[in-house]
């Protein structure tokens, strides 16, 4: 079974680069609006994204707990601006999980990435391995999306 994930890691890292330049002094209040009134907001795509790199470290088999789970899941209903995490805090927890992310995936275990899929989680492959090549892929969707909403509140372009 092939075990470097060197173009996962690659994919990862190049995902936390673009956001990295993405979120860089974006105004605090800023993380709260969109485009549309039934649009993910700055904030809700950084925890998102912190949640589901979470999920990657646990497919792993690396600790990481999901404490936003609730507030930034697929289909969580919008609420007040004040019931999410401040600007800082979601920037140490982007930090800490990336970091982790980038470290787990240096020399993942082939054992556990030839383990079968549990019952729920995406997979290409229905192996751990496809599952984190599915979750490679879903933060870069994600990171498209931050890329296009620092230009959209006229703070420029993030790549090029």
């Amino acid at each position: 079974m092939e075990t470097d994930f060197t173009n996962i890691a690659g994919i990862f890292k190049s995902n936390t680069d673009i956001v990295n330049k993405a979120i860089a002094n974006i105004d605090p209040e800023h993380w709260f609006k969109g485009p549309g009134d039934d649009s993910n907001h700055l904030m809700f795509l950084m925890g998102h994204l912190v949640v589901h790199r979470g999920h990657t470290l646990r497919a792993l088999s690396v600790e990481w707990k999901n404490r936003w789970l609730s507030l930034f899941s697929q289909g969580a209903e919008r609420l007040a601006d004040t019931a999410y995490p401040s600007v800082e805090e979601m920037r140490a927890a982007w930090e800490e999980v990336s970091t982790k992310l980038a470290n787990a995936l240096q020399q993942p275990a082939a054992d556990r990435l030839a383990k079968e899929t549990p019952k729920g989680l995406p997979t290409y492959d229905g192996k751990i391995s496809g599952t984190v090549a599915f979750f490679a892929f879903h933060d870069a969707y994600h990171t498209g999306q931050i890329s296009y909403l620092r230009k959209w509140l006229g703070y420029g372009k993030t790549i090029g």
